[in-house]
């Protein structure tokens, strides 16, 4: 997993130089945010206890913060480096509350386009990784299996952003295409019970340099 990240890490910062090698004749910008998202899990709902993953749940809070980059103005690709709490919980069939938090390694990259002078929307996919798993959730559950949540995911992000001088505000949804989860069983009933999607709603703070 330490490798995946390292890999990550390095991909992305060739392609901030390359962006910023490129973007010469155009707008480009580099800076730090910091925030906090809201999590949850989406059950799919097909197991023996329906409301495992219930949406009504109190969604996870969570700290997110990183590094961006953004080239143009009008319109824009913005790519990131952000690391990520994300979790969710339930309330099982005895009633007693279950919650779980891990932390990921995010790597968006956005295209947007400004509406107004100060206000921009932007929207793309998310790749994560997760570099520090919660296994006590497997085990208060009753699984054994080492590798019970999956190790990378692919989602999207979409959002509206405010641009004040140098603060950057940003609100964002995303979701996950594929499962937390990684649950091999061989009853079918009970692995879609643990078929569930992250999602959550992200506030942020950055300083653009």
């Amino acid at each position: 997993m330490k490798k995946v990240a390292i890999s990550t890490l390095a991909l992305s910062t060739i392609m901030l130089s390359f962006f910023g090698a490129s973007a010469q004749g155009d707008k480009f910008e580099i800076g730090l945010k910091a925030g906090v998202n809201l999590s949850h899990i989406r059950g799919e709902g097909g197991g023996s206890f329906q409301s495992f993953w219930e949406d009504e749940a109190t969604r996870t809070t969570g700290f997110t913060g990183g590094v961006y980059a953004r080239i143009g103005d009008g319109f824009f690709i913005q790519p990131e480096l952000l690391i990520s709490q994300k979790g969710g919980n339930f309330v099982d069939i005895v009633g007693i509350e279950r919650s779980f938090k891990q932390t990921y390694l995010d790597v968006p990259i956005l295209v947007g386009a400004r509406v107004l002078n100060t206000v921009r929307v932007n929207a793309g996919p998310v790749a994560t990784f997760l570099i520090n798993r919660d296994d006590s959730f497997l085990q208060q559950i009753g699984i054994s299996q080492e590798d019970g949540f999956r190790k990378a995911l692919l989602g999207y992000q979409a959002g509206v952003g405010f641009d004040i001088k140098k603060i950057r505000v940003d609100l964002r949804y995303e979701g996950n295409i594929n499962d937390v989860f990684n649950i091999d069983y061989n009853n079918q009933q009970t692995e879609d019970q643990f078929s569930g999607k992250g999602s959550l709603y992200m506030f942020t703070v950055g300083y653009a340099f």
